[in-house]
């Protein structure tokens, strides 16, 4: 029936900046950098060297040692976002497990499993090739591996759709509350990417930043007229879904509202946005108008702003598509700025940070923006964090193969 209201009861992330949400949150708001040398692979010989890497996690913080041995990254990622989310939430799963489901978004999943493997293959042959290479680096695994360690046994999808792919999943898991499929939902996006071979892969696409390997600081610079490319990065974001009246019942805090969400295709080219930005306007309509709001309604904007030529300036084309004049009063910003684009993650990351602006009334600004690109013209929050009157908020993403998906947010009232 498409009637329930949705609301945000938990977020946990691991990212390039922080382990966890609190340090996270922290850290953009200073502007801190999360990009250096790669360390998790060899890389001097890499046409990219620099990365967002998630330093200091250690898996058998949440894992234990066994079971960690037996995920790969990027599940061990979404586990720790999701451990968090759930301790925010307080929600019991187990007590209700048919009730709540889980959606967790990869773009590549276990792909540093599978090149790992693949050197194993080819070195020693095919008998020695892992019994757990195919559980490790499945997309899906994320959301197996959580629905397993939770118990959660409602439904169970991992959406794929490129750097979309978190966002994706929250838009999903919302349309399943909405319909009354589930009381609650486990949901986010995480990815692992920072390998040899995604570093040469993007950087033969040339989508990846290769000329500010000395220069890891300022490297992501979105919307910058001096940007070349987006910076790799790894990371997850969770967050805990419920139907308002399953939270309530149970007491819990309530963080926000979520209220619309809207997906398009641009129909157009495996990696190039479609000209204009029109796919991505037609998402954010689309998300608006689930909603049931004007897009003069909408006091912030976390864009998808990768770094690339191409992205930033087609995404600030669709801004003033969707928002007209009044796009030049809207704060944006760009938190690939601080932490790199980690990929299917970064939707559930900046869905986070999206909330996480509404509850303080405050956001986090772009890092890097020193040189204004005249064809990315509008506020996009260069002098840093700022207090901001937040009602409704959104969240913006896209994918190689021409996904868009906007997620729209709501400073909760009863």
């Amino acid at each position: 029936m498409d009637t329930a209201r949705v609301v945000v009861t938990g977020i946990g992330m691991m990212t390039p900046v922080g382990i966890g949400r609190d340090a996270s949150w922290v850290a953009m708001l200073e502007g801190r950098n999360g990009i250096d040398q790669i360390t998790l692979v060899e890389a001097a010989d890499l046409p990219s060297t620099i990365a967002g890497e998630v330093t200091g996690f250690e898996p058998t913080d949440w894992l234990n040692r066994k079971d960690a041995r037996r995920m790969d990254r990027f599940v061990q990622l979404a586990i720790a976002a999701t451990d968090e989310a759930l301790e925010q939430s307080g929600l019991d799963v187990r007590a209700e497990a048919d009730e709540i489901g889980c959606m967790i978004g990869s773009g590549i999943g276990g792909i540093g499993t599978l090149e790992d493997q693949f050197h194993v293959f080819f070195d020693k042959g095919a008998r020695s090739v892992s019994p757990f290479l195919v559980p490790m680096f499945i997309s899906d695994m994320a959301a197996g591996q959580v629905s397993i360690r939770t118990g959660a046994r409602g439904p169970n999808v991992n959406t794929v759709s490129a750097c979309a792919s978190g966002a994706d999943a929250i838009g999903t898991a919302y349309e399943v509350l909405r319909r009354g499929d589930a009381k609650a939902m486990i949901t986010g996006g995480t990815d692992a990417g920072v390998t040899r071979m995604s570093v040469a892969a993007f950087a033969a696409s040339r989508a990846l930043s290769t000329g500010q390997n000395d220069n890891p600081e300022h490297a992501s610079r979105p919307f910058d007229l001096d940007r070349d490319g987006f910076i790799l990065a790894e990371g997850a974001g969770t967050l805990i879904l419920e139907t308002l009246e399953h939270a309530q019942e149970r007491g819990a805090t309530i963080i926000a509202e979520l209220v619309g969400y809207g997906a398009s295709a641009d129909a157009f080219h495996v990696t190039q946005p479609s000209e204009n930005g029109e796919g991505a306007a037609r998402a954010m309509n689309a998300a608006l108008k689930k909603a049931g709001i004007n897009a003069s309604d909408v006091g912030y904007i976390n864009a998808h702003a990768t770094s690339t030529p191409l992205n930033d300036k087609f995404e600030t084309m669709s801004l003033r598509t969707v928002f007209g004049e009044a796009a030049g009063a809207i704060p944006i910003s760009a938190t690939k700025s601080m932490i790199g684009h980690t990929l299917g993650a970064g939707g559930a990351i900046e869905a986070g940070v999206t909330i996480l602006s509404i509850r303080d009334q405050r956001i986090h600004g772009t890092r890097n923006l020193v040189t204004p690109d005249p064809e990315c013209d509008l506020d996009y929050v260069s002098e840093g964090a700022r207090d901001v009157p937040i009602e409704y908020a959104i969240s913006n993403s896209m994918g190689f193969g021409g996904h868009n998906s906007s997620l729209v947010f709501k400073r909760f009232a009863e």
